[in-house]
Protein backbone atom coordinates (compact mmCIF):
# COMPACT_ATOMS: atom_id res chain seq x y z
CA UNK A 1 0.00 0.00 0.00
CA UNK A 2 1.29 3.48 -0.87
CA UNK A 3 2.71 5.74 1.85
CA UNK A 4 1.43 8.88 0.11
CA UNK A 5 -1.48 10.62 1.81
CA UNK A 6 -3.56 13.62 0.72
CA UNK A 7 -2.93 16.89 2.55
CA UNK A 8 -5.98 17.66 4.74
CA UNK A 9 -5.06 21.37 4.77
CA UNK A 10 -5.64 21.48 1.00
CA UNK A 11 -9.21 20.14 1.17
CA UNK A 12 -11.94 22.53 0.06
CA UNK A 13 -15.69 22.17 -0.32
CA UNK A 14 -17.03 19.98 -1.72
CA UNK A 15 -14.52 17.79 0.12
CA UNK A 16 -15.03 14.70 -2.05
CA UNK A 17 -14.17 16.65 -5.20
CA UNK A 18 -11.15 18.29 -3.60
CA UNK A 19 -9.93 14.90 -2.40
CA UNK A 20 -10.43 13.36 -5.83
CA UNK A 21 -8.44 16.19 -7.42
CA UNK A 22 -5.53 15.68 -4.99
CA UNK A 23 -5.38 11.97 -5.81
CA UNK A 24 -5.75 12.64 -9.56
CA UNK A 25 -2.90 15.15 -9.44
CA UNK A 26 -0.69 12.65 -7.57
CA UNK A 27 -1.41 10.04 -10.25
CA UNK A 28 -0.69 12.46 -13.10
CA UNK A 29 2.57 13.63 -11.49
CA UNK A 30 3.72 10.08 -10.83
CA UNK A 31 3.64 10.38 -7.04
CA UNK A 32 1.13 7.55 -7.07
CA UNK A 33 2.55 4.88 -9.33
CA UNK A 34 0.64 2.56 -11.60
CA UNK A 35 -0.79 -0.35 -9.63
CA UNK A 36 -0.40 1.37 -6.25
CA UNK A 37 -2.98 0.29 -3.73
CA UNK A 38 -4.91 3.16 -2.15
CA UNK A 39 -5.96 3.24 1.51
CA UNK A 40 -9.32 1.74 2.38
CA UNK A 41 -12.27 4.10 2.54
CA UNK A 42 -12.41 3.82 6.33
CA UNK A 43 -8.68 4.33 6.91
CA UNK A 44 -8.45 7.38 4.63
CA UNK A 45 -11.58 8.86 6.22
CA UNK A 46 -10.05 8.48 9.69
CA UNK A 47 -6.72 9.95 8.55
CA UNK A 48 -8.36 13.03 7.02
CA UNK A 49 -11.22 13.53 9.46
CA UNK A 50 -13.81 12.93 6.74
CA UNK A 51 -16.85 10.70 6.52
CA UNK A 52 -16.55 7.33 4.79
CA UNK A 53 -19.24 8.50 2.37
CA UNK A 54 -17.08 11.47 1.32
CA UNK A 55 -14.10 9.21 0.57
CA UNK A 56 -16.38 6.77 -1.28
CA UNK A 57 -17.68 9.60 -3.47
CA UNK A 58 -14.10 10.66 -4.25
CA UNK A 59 -13.10 7.12 -5.20
CA UNK A 60 -16.24 6.72 -7.32
CA UNK A 61 -15.36 9.91 -9.20
CA UNK A 62 -11.83 8.61 -9.86
CA UNK A 63 -13.20 5.26 -11.05
CA UNK A 64 -15.56 7.05 -13.43
CA UNK A 65 -12.62 9.04 -14.80
CA UNK A 66 -10.63 5.85 -15.37
CA UNK A 67 -7.84 6.80 -12.94
CA UNK A 68 -8.36 4.02 -10.41
CA UNK A 69 -10.11 0.66 -10.31
CA UNK A 70 -12.01 -0.93 -7.46
CA UNK A 71 -11.77 -4.69 -6.91
CA UNK A 72 -14.18 -6.29 -4.46
CA UNK A 73 -12.29 -7.88 -1.60
CA UNK A 74 -8.93 -6.43 -2.65
CA UNK A 75 -9.25 -2.65 -2.58
CA UNK A 76 -8.69 0.31 -4.92
CA UNK A 77 -5.71 0.54 -7.26
CA UNK A 78 -4.18 3.18 -9.55
CA UNK A 79 -4.84 2.36 -13.19
CA UNK A 80 -1.84 1.94 -15.49
CA UNK A 81 -3.22 4.75 -17.62
CA UNK A 82 -6.56 6.53 -17.99
CA UNK A 83 -9.01 4.19 -19.68
CA UNK A 84 -10.88 5.38 -22.74
CA UNK A 85 -14.56 4.57 -22.25
CA UNK A 86 -15.93 1.92 -24.59
CA UNK A 87 -19.16 2.70 -26.46
CA UNK A 88 -22.14 0.53 -25.50
CA UNK A 89 -22.78 -0.28 -29.16
CA UNK A 90 -20.74 -2.14 -31.78
CA UNK A 91 -18.69 0.52 -33.65
CA UNK A 92 -18.83 -1.72 -36.72
CA UNK A 93 -21.09 -4.60 -37.62
CA UNK A 94 -19.04 -7.78 -37.23
CA UNK A 95 -19.97 -10.92 -39.16
CA UNK A 96 -23.44 -12.39 -38.87
CA UNK A 97 -24.49 -10.42 -35.82
CA UNK A 98 -28.00 -9.31 -34.94
CA UNK A 99 -27.11 -5.82 -33.78
CA UNK A 100 -29.47 -4.64 -31.05
CA UNK A 101 -26.79 -2.46 -29.45
CA UNK A 102 -27.05 0.84 -31.32
CA UNK A 103 -30.06 3.11 -30.94
CA UNK A 104 -31.63 3.74 -34.34
CA UNK A 105 -35.08 4.48 -35.71
CA UNK A 106 -36.78 1.87 -37.86
CA UNK A 107 -35.75 2.44 -41.48
CA UNK A 108 -36.86 1.03 -44.83
CA UNK A 109 -36.06 1.74 -48.48
CA UNK A 110 -38.57 4.58 -48.31
CA UNK A 111 -36.19 6.55 -46.10
CA UNK A 112 -33.34 6.18 -48.60
CA UNK A 113 -35.67 7.28 -51.39
CA UNK A 114 -36.66 10.37 -49.39
CA UNK A 115 -33.03 11.36 -48.90
CA UNK A 116 -32.16 10.78 -52.54
CA UNK A 117 -35.10 12.91 -53.64
CA UNK A 118 -34.04 15.62 -51.18
CA UNK A 119 -30.51 15.73 -52.57
CA UNK A 120 -31.96 15.86 -56.08
CA UNK A 121 -34.03 18.88 -55.08
CA UNK A 122 -30.99 20.40 -53.38
CA UNK A 123 -28.89 20.13 -56.56
CA UNK A 124 -31.32 22.54 -58.22
CA UNK A 125 -32.14 24.79 -55.27
CA UNK A 126 -29.05 25.16 -53.08
CA UNK A 127 -28.85 28.86 -52.07
CA UNK A 128 -25.60 30.66 -52.74
CA UNK A 129 -25.27 31.53 -49.05
CA UNK A 130 -25.32 27.85 -48.06
CA UNK A 131 -22.54 27.04 -50.48
CA UNK A 132 -20.36 30.15 -50.23
CA UNK A 133 -20.74 31.83 -46.84
CA UNK A 134 -18.69 31.26 -43.68
CA UNK A 135 -21.04 33.34 -41.52
CA UNK A 136 -23.88 31.48 -39.74
CA UNK A 137 -25.98 34.65 -39.54
CA UNK A 138 -25.80 34.95 -43.33
CA UNK A 139 -26.82 31.32 -43.84
CA UNK A 140 -29.46 30.49 -41.26
CA UNK A 141 -32.01 33.30 -40.64
CA UNK A 142 -34.68 31.51 -42.71
CA UNK A 143 -33.82 28.16 -41.15
CA UNK A 144 -34.15 29.54 -37.63
CA UNK A 145 -37.56 31.00 -38.42
CA UNK A 146 -38.84 27.67 -39.71
CA UNK A 147 -37.19 25.90 -36.77
CA UNK A 148 -39.60 27.70 -34.46
CA UNK A 149 -42.45 25.92 -36.25
CA UNK A 150 -40.91 22.55 -35.44
CA UNK A 151 -40.18 23.60 -31.89
CA UNK A 152 -43.86 24.49 -31.49
CA UNK A 153 -44.66 20.86 -32.37
CA UNK A 154 -42.22 19.90 -29.59
CA UNK A 155 -44.14 22.13 -27.15
CA UNK A 156 -41.68 25.06 -27.19
CA UNK A 157 -42.55 28.65 -28.03
CA UNK A 158 -39.19 30.11 -29.00
CA UNK A 159 -37.89 33.20 -30.75
CA UNK A 160 -35.73 32.57 -33.81
CA UNK A 161 -33.06 34.67 -32.08
CA UNK A 162 -32.72 31.99 -29.39
CA UNK A 163 -32.32 29.06 -31.80
CA UNK A 164 -28.99 27.58 -32.89
CA UNK A 165 -28.75 24.94 -35.60
CA UNK A 166 -26.41 22.08 -34.63
CA UNK A 167 -25.12 18.91 -36.26
CA UNK A 168 -27.39 16.76 -34.12
CA UNK A 169 -27.94 16.24 -30.41
CA UNK A 170 -24.34 15.44 -29.45
CA UNK A 171 -23.22 18.79 -30.81
CA UNK A 172 -26.07 20.49 -28.95
CA UNK A 173 -25.23 18.71 -25.69
CA UNK A 174 -21.56 19.67 -25.99
CA UNK A 175 -22.32 23.33 -26.58
CA UNK A 176 -24.91 23.41 -23.77
CA UNK A 177 -22.45 21.90 -21.28
CA UNK A 178 -19.65 24.26 -22.36
CA UNK A 179 -22.00 27.23 -22.02
CA UNK A 180 -23.27 26.45 -18.52
CA UNK A 181 -20.47 24.57 -16.75
CA UNK A 182 -16.85 25.74 -16.99
CA UNK A 183 -14.02 23.24 -16.40
CA UNK A 184 -13.88 22.08 -12.78
CA UNK A 185 -17.57 22.65 -12.12
CA UNK A 186 -20.24 20.08 -11.23
CA UNK A 187 -23.24 19.01 -13.31
CA UNK A 188 -25.99 16.86 -11.81
CA UNK A 189 -27.76 14.17 -13.81
CA UNK A 190 -29.77 10.98 -13.35
CA UNK A 191 -27.98 7.93 -11.92
CA UNK A 192 -28.31 6.36 -15.37
CA UNK A 193 -28.12 8.84 -18.20
CA UNK A 194 -26.85 9.46 -21.75
CA UNK A 195 -23.95 7.15 -22.62
CA UNK A 196 -21.83 9.98 -24.09
CA UNK A 197 -22.32 12.24 -21.07
CA UNK A 198 -19.66 10.53 -18.92
CA UNK A 199 -16.78 10.70 -21.44
CA UNK A 200 -17.89 14.11 -22.72
CA UNK A 201 -17.84 15.55 -19.21
CA UNK A 202 -14.41 14.04 -18.63
CA UNK A 203 -13.03 15.62 -21.80
CA UNK A 204 -14.52 19.00 -20.83
CA UNK A 205 -13.15 18.80 -17.26
CA UNK A 206 -16.66 18.69 -15.77
CA UNK A 207 -17.57 16.54 -12.77
CA UNK A 208 -20.82 14.58 -12.93
CA UNK A 209 -23.00 14.05 -9.87
CA UNK A 210 -25.27 11.06 -10.54
CA UNK A 211 -28.44 11.42 -8.47
CA UNK A 212 -31.05 8.85 -7.40
CA UNK A 213 -34.03 8.14 -9.63
CA UNK A 214 -37.35 6.40 -9.25
CA UNK A 215 -39.98 5.36 -11.78
CA UNK A 216 -40.68 9.04 -12.51
CA UNK A 217 -37.07 10.09 -13.13
CA UNK A 218 -34.73 12.18 -11.00
CA UNK A 219 -35.90 12.68 -7.42
CA UNK A 220 -36.30 16.44 -6.71
CA UNK A 221 -35.22 16.11 -3.08
CA UNK A 222 -31.95 14.53 -4.23
CA UNK A 223 -31.29 17.47 -6.55
CA UNK A 224 -32.10 19.93 -3.77
CA UNK A 225 -29.70 18.18 -1.40
CA UNK A 226 -26.95 18.09 -4.03
CA UNK A 227 -27.38 21.80 -4.70
CA UNK A 228 -27.16 22.59 -0.97
CA UNK A 229 -24.01 20.53 -0.41
CA UNK A 230 -22.14 21.03 -3.70
CA UNK A 231 -21.72 23.98 -6.10
CA UNK A 232 -23.90 22.49 -8.84
CA UNK A 233 -23.89 24.63 -12.00
CA UNK A 234 -26.42 22.74 -14.13
CA UNK A 235 -28.60 19.65 -14.23
CA UNK A 236 -28.80 17.43 -17.33
CA UNK A 237 -32.18 15.73 -17.80
CA UNK A 238 -33.80 13.39 -20.32
CA UNK A 239 -37.45 13.46 -19.23
CA UNK A 240 -39.13 12.14 -22.37
CA UNK A 241 -38.48 8.44 -23.06
CA UNK A 242 -34.97 8.71 -24.57
CA UNK A 243 -33.42 8.00 -21.13
CA UNK A 244 -32.14 4.42 -20.60
CA UNK A 245 -35.24 3.23 -18.71
CA UNK A 246 -37.57 4.86 -21.28
CA UNK A 247 -39.23 6.87 -18.51
CA UNK A 248 -41.81 9.50 -19.43
CA UNK A 249 -41.50 11.97 -16.58
CA UNK A 250 -44.80 13.34 -15.24
CA UNK A 251 -45.73 17.02 -15.43
CA UNK A 252 -45.63 17.26 -11.63
CA UNK A 253 -42.08 15.89 -11.47
CA UNK A 254 -40.92 18.26 -14.23
CA UNK A 255 -42.38 21.21 -12.34
CA UNK A 256 -40.79 20.08 -9.07
CA UNK A 257 -37.33 19.80 -10.66
CA UNK A 258 -37.76 23.19 -12.34
CA UNK A 259 -38.63 24.71 -8.94
CA UNK A 260 -35.47 23.26 -7.38
CA UNK A 261 -33.37 24.61 -10.24
CA UNK A 262 -34.97 28.02 -9.84
CA UNK A 263 -34.46 28.03 -6.08
CA UNK A 264 -30.73 27.37 -6.50
CA UNK A 265 -30.41 29.36 -9.75
CA UNK A 266 -28.84 26.57 -11.80
CA UNK A 267 -29.20 25.88 -15.51
CA UNK A 268 -31.21 22.97 -16.90
CA UNK A 269 -30.06 21.09 -19.99
CA UNK A 270 -32.98 19.16 -21.45
CA UNK A 271 -32.22 16.45 -24.00
CA UNK A 272 -35.41 15.83 -25.99
CA UNK A 273 -34.24 14.19 -29.20
CA UNK A 274 -37.52 12.33 -29.77
CA UNK A 275 -39.51 15.58 -29.83
CA UNK A 276 -43.02 15.13 -31.23
CA UNK A 277 -42.59 11.37 -31.67
CA UNK A 278 -43.77 10.95 -28.07
CA UNK A 279 -47.41 11.78 -28.45
CA UNK A 280 -48.70 11.71 -24.87
CA UNK A 281 -45.99 13.66 -23.10
CA UNK A 282 -46.37 16.64 -20.76
CA UNK A 283 -44.88 20.01 -21.77
CA UNK A 284 -41.07 20.06 -21.96
CA UNK A 285 -39.21 21.47 -18.97
CA UNK A 286 -38.12 24.29 -21.30
CA UNK A 287 -41.77 25.35 -21.46
CA UNK A 288 -41.98 25.36 -17.65
CA UNK A 289 -38.68 27.15 -16.97
CA UNK A 290 -37.71 28.86 -20.26
CA UNK A 291 -35.49 31.40 -18.46
CA UNK A 292 -32.92 28.73 -17.45
CA UNK A 293 -33.41 25.71 -19.75
CA UNK A 294 -31.19 24.92 -22.72
CA UNK A 295 -33.31 22.64 -24.90
CA UNK A 296 -31.76 20.11 -27.29
CA UNK A 297 -33.64 18.25 -30.01
CA UNK A 298 -32.75 16.69 -33.36
CA UNK A 299 -34.02 14.70 -36.34
CA UNK A 300 -31.72 11.67 -36.53
CA UNK A 301 -33.68 9.41 -34.17
CA UNK A 302 -37.14 10.22 -35.54
CA UNK A 303 -36.79 10.73 -39.32
CA UNK A 304 -33.65 9.48 -41.11
CA UNK A 305 -30.27 8.83 -39.41
CA UNK A 306 -28.46 10.75 -42.16
CA UNK A 307 -30.40 13.92 -41.40
CA UNK A 308 -27.78 14.98 -38.86
CA UNK A 309 -29.22 18.31 -37.81
CA UNK A 310 -30.78 19.59 -34.62
CA UNK A 311 -31.84 22.66 -32.67
CA UNK A 312 -30.44 24.10 -29.46
CA UNK A 313 -32.74 26.67 -27.84
CA UNK A 314 -30.96 28.92 -25.36
CA UNK A 315 -32.45 31.40 -22.84
CA UNK A 316 -31.48 35.04 -23.31
CA UNK A 317 -28.82 34.85 -20.60
CA UNK A 318 -26.98 32.08 -22.49
CA UNK A 319 -27.45 33.22 -26.10
CA UNK A 320 -24.01 34.82 -26.44
CA UNK A 321 -22.24 31.95 -24.65
CA UNK A 322 -23.96 29.35 -26.84
CA UNK A 323 -23.11 31.22 -30.04
CA UNK A 324 -19.45 31.54 -29.02
CA UNK A 325 -19.07 27.92 -27.86
CA UNK A 326 -20.73 26.65 -31.01
CA UNK A 327 -18.41 28.71 -33.19
CA UNK A 328 -15.25 27.35 -31.57
CA UNK A 329 -16.43 23.72 -31.42
CA UNK A 330 -18.38 23.37 -34.69
CA UNK A 331 -18.38 26.78 -36.39
CA UNK A 332 -21.83 26.06 -37.79
CA UNK A 333 -24.15 23.25 -38.76
CA UNK A 334 -23.70 21.73 -42.22
CA UNK A 335 -25.68 24.06 -44.52
CA UNK A 336 -26.72 21.45 -47.10
CA UNK A 337 -28.25 19.17 -44.45
CA UNK A 338 -29.89 22.18 -42.81
CA UNK A 339 -31.53 23.00 -46.15
CA UNK A 340 -33.10 19.54 -46.32
CA UNK A 341 -34.34 19.65 -42.72
CA UNK A 342 -35.81 23.11 -43.24
CA UNK A 343 -37.63 22.03 -46.38
CA UNK A 344 -38.96 18.89 -44.72
CA UNK A 345 -40.28 20.87 -41.76
CA UNK A 346 -41.92 23.42 -44.07
CA UNK A 347 -43.55 20.91 -46.45
CA UNK A 348 -44.61 18.40 -43.79
CA UNK A 349 -42.21 15.58 -44.76
CA UNK A 350 -40.54 15.58 -41.33
CA UNK A 351 -43.83 15.10 -39.50
CA UNK A 352 -44.90 12.48 -42.03
CA UNK A 353 -41.76 10.50 -41.19
CA UNK A 354 -42.39 10.94 -37.45
CA UNK A 355 -45.91 9.55 -37.80
CA UNK A 356 -44.57 6.61 -39.84
CA UNK A 357 -41.96 5.95 -37.16
CA UNK A 358 -44.59 5.92 -34.42
CA UNK A 359 -46.52 3.17 -36.21
CA UNK A 360 -43.35 1.21 -36.98
CA UNK A 361 -42.37 1.32 -33.32
CA UNK A 362 -45.79 0.04 -32.32
CA UNK A 363 -45.10 -3.04 -34.45
CA UNK A 364 -41.63 -3.46 -32.90
CA UNK A 365 -43.00 -3.20 -29.37
CA UNK A 366 -45.55 -5.88 -30.20
CA UNK A 367 -42.64 -8.16 -31.17
CA UNK A 368 -40.85 -7.31 -27.91
CA UNK A 369 -43.95 -7.96 -25.83
CA UNK A 370 -44.30 -11.41 -27.34
CA UNK A 371 -40.59 -12.34 -27.23
CA UNK A 372 -40.01 -11.07 -23.69
CA UNK A 373 -43.28 -12.37 -22.28
CA UNK A 374 -42.94 -13.08 -18.57
CA UNK A 375 -39.89 -10.87 -18.13
CA UNK A 376 -39.90 -7.50 -16.37
CA UNK A 377 -38.58 -4.72 -18.58
CA UNK A 378 -38.98 -0.97 -19.04
CA UNK A 379 -40.28 0.60 -22.24
CA UNK A 380 -42.69 3.13 -23.70
CA UNK A 381 -44.84 2.78 -26.84
CA UNK A 382 -42.63 5.36 -28.61
CA UNK A 383 -39.26 4.31 -27.17
CA UNK A 384 -36.58 3.08 -29.56
CA UNK A 385 -35.44 0.51 -27.00
CA UNK A 386 -36.28 -1.57 -23.96
CA UNK A 387 -34.34 -1.68 -20.68
CA UNK A 388 -34.07 -5.21 -19.32
CA UNK A 389 -33.00 -5.63 -15.66
CA UNK A 390 -30.95 -8.74 -14.93
CA UNK A 391 -31.29 -11.05 -11.96
CA UNK A 392 -28.60 -11.15 -9.30
CA UNK A 393 -27.38 -14.40 -10.84
CA UNK A 394 -26.21 -12.57 -13.98
CA UNK A 395 -23.40 -10.07 -14.35
CA UNK A 396 -23.76 -7.53 -17.13
CA UNK A 397 -20.39 -8.37 -18.64
CA UNK A 398 -21.12 -12.08 -18.66
CA UNK A 399 -24.65 -11.65 -20.01
CA UNK A 400 -23.55 -9.32 -22.84
CA UNK A 401 -20.65 -11.66 -23.70
CA UNK A 402 -22.90 -14.73 -23.85
CA UNK A 403 -25.39 -12.88 -26.05
CA UNK A 404 -22.54 -11.85 -28.34
CA UNK A 405 -21.30 -15.45 -28.59
CA UNK A 406 -24.80 -16.44 -29.70
CA UNK A 407 -24.82 -13.76 -32.37
CA UNK A 408 -26.66 -10.90 -30.65
CA UNK A 409 -25.14 -7.54 -29.69
CA UNK A 410 -26.76 -5.61 -26.81
CA UNK A 411 -25.62 -2.63 -24.73
CA UNK A 412 -24.46 -3.11 -21.11
CA UNK A 413 -26.14 -0.90 -18.53
CA UNK A 414 -22.81 0.20 -17.05
CA UNK A 415 -22.28 2.43 -20.09
CA UNK A 416 -25.10 4.66 -18.85
CA UNK A 417 -24.11 4.71 -15.18
CA UNK A 418 -23.17 8.05 -13.57
CA UNK A 419 -23.51 7.15 -9.88
CA UNK A 420 -21.39 4.83 -7.78
CA UNK A 421 -24.23 3.38 -5.72
CA UNK A 422 -27.81 2.24 -6.07
CA UNK A 423 -27.01 0.36 -9.25
CA UNK A 424 -28.82 -2.71 -10.57
CA UNK A 425 -27.45 -4.68 -13.55
CA UNK A 426 -29.39 -4.30 -16.78
CA UNK A 427 -29.01 -4.19 -20.57
CA UNK A 428 -30.41 -1.87 -23.21
CA UNK A 429 -31.88 -3.46 -26.32
CA UNK A 430 -32.55 -1.43 -29.47
CA UNK A 431 -35.77 -2.17 -31.33
CA UNK A 432 -35.11 -0.30 -34.57
CA UNK A 433 -31.57 -1.24 -35.54
CA UNK A 434 -32.42 -4.33 -37.59
CA UNK A 435 -35.28 -6.04 -39.41
CA UNK A 436 -38.40 -7.23 -37.66
CA UNK A 437 -37.49 -10.89 -38.21
CA UNK A 438 -33.97 -10.41 -36.82
CA UNK A 439 -35.40 -8.51 -33.87
CA UNK A 440 -37.70 -11.41 -33.03
CA UNK A 441 -34.81 -13.88 -33.27
CA UNK A 442 -32.46 -11.68 -31.24
CA UNK A 443 -34.96 -11.06 -28.49
CA UNK A 444 -35.69 -14.78 -28.32
CA UNK A 445 -32.00 -15.46 -27.71
CA UNK A 446 -31.84 -12.77 -25.02
CA UNK A 447 -34.95 -14.15 -23.33
CA UNK A 448 -33.48 -17.66 -23.30
CA UNK A 449 -30.26 -16.36 -21.72
CA UNK A 450 -32.21 -14.89 -18.80
CA UNK A 451 -33.46 -18.39 -17.99
CA UNK A 452 -30.17 -20.20 -18.59
CA UNK A 453 -27.05 -20.98 -16.60
CA UNK A 454 -25.26 -17.70 -15.83
CA UNK A 455 -21.83 -19.39 -15.62
CA UNK A 456 -19.39 -17.64 -17.97
CA UNK A 457 -17.93 -19.50 -20.92
CA UNK A 458 -14.21 -20.13 -20.55
CA UNK A 459 -13.41 -20.32 -24.25
CA UNK A 460 -15.11 -19.24 -27.43
CA UNK A 461 -14.06 -21.26 -30.48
Amino acid sequence: MTNWRPDPSQLRRPAYLSLAEQIARAIQEGTLASGARLPTHRRLADDLGLSVQTVSRAYDDLIRRGLISGEIGRGSFVQSRPREPEPPYLPERLGEVIDLSILKPVCENMHLDKMRQAFGWLSENLPASSALSFRPNMVFPRHRAIATEWLALCGIQASALNVNLTNGATSGMTVALMSTAPPGSIVATEAISHHTLVPLSTYLGIHLEGLPIDDDGMIPEALDEACRTSPIRAVFLQPSVINPRATLMSARRREALAQVASRHDIAIIENDVLGPLVGDRPPPIAAIAPERTLYVTSFTKITVPGLRIGYLVAPDRYVAAVANRHLVSNWMATPAIAEIATRWVADGTAMELVNWQRQALADRHAIAQEALSGLRYYSHPQSLHVWLPLSDAHSEEGFVSQARLRGVAIAPGTSFRTAGQGWAPAVRISLGSTSGDDLRTGLGIVASLTQGNPEALLLAI
